[in-house]
């Protein structure tokens, strides 16, 4: 399964959708509300999923000025779907390490930054690959990968990502720059049932609300199902007349697979 978007294409202004995706995989969209002064939407996403290979890649933007920057980085990912998906096909040990190398010389190369000076603005990049499990991501800017476990949540532990600010694909890219800034990291999913949770920082910055603290983000999930939470969630930013646009990508994932404990357990 394929799905992409740019809310240059539909901007959701005023308006919720809600997708149900295969694999339990729920896309939520809310442009804003045009009463506290929005008018578009620039945020994107990418999404693959095969179900016979277990995994899912999640591509989430926020980009700023343009929707441009946005439309680039999904046109050049979805250019490289061969060989994207060659990668995933690699045993795990394999598979990380050369995702990374892939999508940094992708975002390095030449011809990617001569593209992004043609256009106008930048984006925020979040790209998560789930395989098996685990979980790797490449984090460019300030969009949210957010994880729930149990275990985890026990421990106050939600946030994967490091948000970052300042960091960008595009016109002023942190790839033009001879170091570039990004973050990346891949996570052993525990046992029993995980929910994987990514967003725009529409969500955690609305105001009059408490998701920027994540835990309350997971509340509605306990008892509501994967659409019906993600639709709740939208509706109550949208009732506190948030106006930056949210795009939601969520799903949760089992892992039947011992994981690492402490050794005096």
């Amino acid at each position: 399964m394929e799905f992409k978007w740019v809310g240059s294409e539909k901007h959701f202004v005023d308006e919720m959708n809600i997708l149900q995706l295969k694999n339990n995989l729920v896309l939520g969209r809310f442009g804003g509300n045009s009463s506290a002064g929005q008018y578009k939407n620039e945020d994107g996403c990418l999404i693959w999923i095969d179900e016979q290979e277990d995994w899912e890649l999640a591509t989430l933007l926020d980009a700023h000025d343009t929707a441009q920057s946005a439309e680039l980085v999904i046109k050049s990912i979805d250019e490289k779907r061969k060989e994207i998906k060659t990668l995933l096909q690699l045993p795990l040990n394999q598979l990380f390490p050369q995702m990374t190398s892939f999508f940094l010389n992708h975002f390095s190369s030449k011809a990617f930054l001569e593209k992004c000076k043609t256009i106008q603005g930048e984006t925020a990049c979040l790209i998560v690959v789930r395989k098996e499990n685990y979980l790797w991501w490449l984090s460019i800017g300030d969009c949210l990968l957010t994880l729930h476990h149990p275990e985890l949540a026990r421990l106050g532990e939600y946030q994967q990502n490091h948000r970052s600010f300042y960091e960008w694909i595009g016109q002023n890219s942190t790839f033009h720059q001879g170091v570039p800034s990004y973050n990346l990291g891949v996570k052993e999913l525990r046992l029993g049932k995980s929910h994987i949770f990514l967003t725009t920082d529409g969500l955690t910055e609305c105001p009059n609300s408490d998701y920027h603290l994540m835990e309350p983000i997971f509340n509605g999930f306990k008892t509501l199902s994967n659409q019906e939470s993600v639709y709740y969630l939208l509706k109550d930013i949208k009732n506190k007349n948030v106006c930056d646009s949210t795009t939601i990508i969520s799903w949760f994932v089992s892992n039947k697979k011992k994981t690492t404990m402490p050794s005096d357990l």
